[in-house]
C-alpha cells in the first residue's frame, strides 16, 4: 500500500499532462498520501474508541453519563490526525519547531508518535490517564514554546486564538487524568481538575467574545475563516456559539454550576462541528489545511469539553455528600 500510494504523484501528474480521465483527478488527489492518512488514522482510532465505548464504557452509564464517554474519543481522533501530519507534512510543520532546538525533524517525528500513541490510548482506555497527563504537558509546552512567541512577534486576535486553543485542550487533559490517576493523592487530582477548569474558563470568555464581535467567521473557536453563506444560518450559530461560551466560562472561573456550564458548552461547540464544519469539511475533502485541521481542532475542543464535565463530575458528587452528612 505504501509503494502504491507513494506513486499516486506521477500517476497524477500522467492523468493531468495526458488530459485522459479527467473525472478521476479528484479521487487520485483524494488518496494522496497527505490526504489518504489522516483520514485513515482518524478513522482507525474512532473505530477503536466505538467499539470500547459501547461495549464497555456505557454499560453502567446512565443519563448525560453516557454521552460524556464519547468525550476521550472525540477528543483522541484529532490527535490521531494531527500526529498523522506530522508525518505526511513533515517539512512544513518542522518549521514550527522553535530555531533554537536542533534536529527540527527529530522533534516533528516525535510529537506526531507521541499524538498518535496518545489517541490509541484514549480511544483505548489503555493507561489512558497518563496519556492524558503527557499530553496535557505537551501542548502545555506547545504554548509556552511556540505560540506566545509567535503571538509576540506577530500580535493579531488570530495568533492569541492558536495558544489560548492549546491550552484548552491542555487544560481538558489535565483534567481527564485527575479523574483517571486512582494512585494519586486527593490533593493532586484536584489541583490537576482545577487547573483543567482555569485552562479552559479563560479562553472560552475569549472566544465568545471574539464571535460576538466578528459573527461572520466560523464559530467556536476564532479561526481565520468567514463562514460559506450557504451555511444556513451560519450568522446566528456563532451568536448562539459565543454567548453560551461567555456564560459557560464565566461560571467555570466562579465555580457555579461548572459540571453543566461545561456539558452545556461542550453540546454546542459539538452541534457547530456537525452544522458548520462538518459541511464545510465535506465540502473540500482534500484541503486538510483549511477544512480538515479546522474541523478537527473544534471536535477535539468539544471532546475537550466534554472531558471537563466527566472531571467536574465527581467533585459535585462529593459536595452532595458532604452536605448531607454534615
Amino acid at each position: 500500500m505504501t509503494v502504491m500510494l507513494a506513486s499516486l504523484p506521477a500517476v497524477q501528474a500522467a492523468v493531468h499532462s495526458s488530459g485522459s480521465f479527467p473525472a478521476l483527478a479528484p479521487a487520485l488527489a483524494f488518496i494522496a498520501p497527505s490526504i489518504f492518512w489522516p483520514y485513515l488514522d482518524g478513522a482507525v482510532v474512532l473505530a477503536v474508541g466505538l467499539f470500547v465505548v459501547i461495549k464497555y464504557g456505557n454499560r453502567r452509564a446512565a443519563g448525560a453519563e453516557k454521552l460524556l464517554n464519547f468525550g476521550p474519543l472525540l477528543f483522541a481522533i484529532p490527535m490521531a490526525v494531527f500526529g498523522t501530519e506530522h508525518f505526511t507534512a513533515t517539512a512544513g510543520i518542522s518549521q514550527i519547531v522553535p530555531s533554537w532546538m536542533p534536529a527540527h525533524v527529530f522533534w516533528t517525528y516525535l510529537v506526531g508518535t507521541c499524538l498518535l500513541a496518545a489517541a490509541l490510548s484514549l480511544a483505548a482506555n489503555l493507561r489512558a490517564g497518563l496519556a492524558a497527563a503527557l499530553l496535557g504537558l505537551m501542548l502545555f509546552l506547545f504554548v509556552l514554546m511556540i505560540h506566545i512567541p509567535n503571538f509576540a512577534a506577530h500580535p493579531g486576535r488570530f495568533t492569541l486564538a492558536v495558544p489560548l486553543r492549546d491550552l484548552s485542550l491542555s487544560g481538558a487533559a489535565l483534567a481527564f487524568a485527575g479523574t483517571k490517576s486512582e494512585t494519586w493523592r486527593e490533593h493532586r487530582r484536584h489541583v490537576f481538575i482545577t487547573l483543567g477548569r482555569f485552562f479552559i474558563a479563560v479562553p472560552a470568555v475569549f472566544f465568545g467574545v471574539e464571535s460576538i464581535l466578528h459573527p461572520d467567521y466560523v464559530p467556536s473557536i476564532p479561526l481565520n475563516r468567514v463562514t460559506p453563506s450557504w451555511i444556513p444560518g451560519h450568522v446566528l450559530w456563532t451568536y448562539v456559539a459565543g454567548g453560551v461560551l461567555i456564560l459557560g466560562g464565566l461560571s467555570l472561573l466562579a465555580n457555579r454550576r461548572a459540571r453543566l456550564a461545561a456539558l452545556c458548552m461542550g453540546l454546542v461547540v459539538l452541534l457547530t462541528v456537525l452544522f458548520v464544519y462538518l459541511p464545510i469539511e465535506a465540502a473540500a475533502p482534500s484541503d486538510i489545511g483549511n477544512s480538515l485541521n479546522y474541523f478537527a481542532d473544534t471536535l477535539a475542543y468539544g471532546g475537550g469539553l466534554m472531558l471537563l464535565a466527566q472531571a467536574l463530575a465527581p467533585e459535585a458528587a462529593e459536595i452532595v455528600v458532604v452536605a448531607s452528612s454534615g
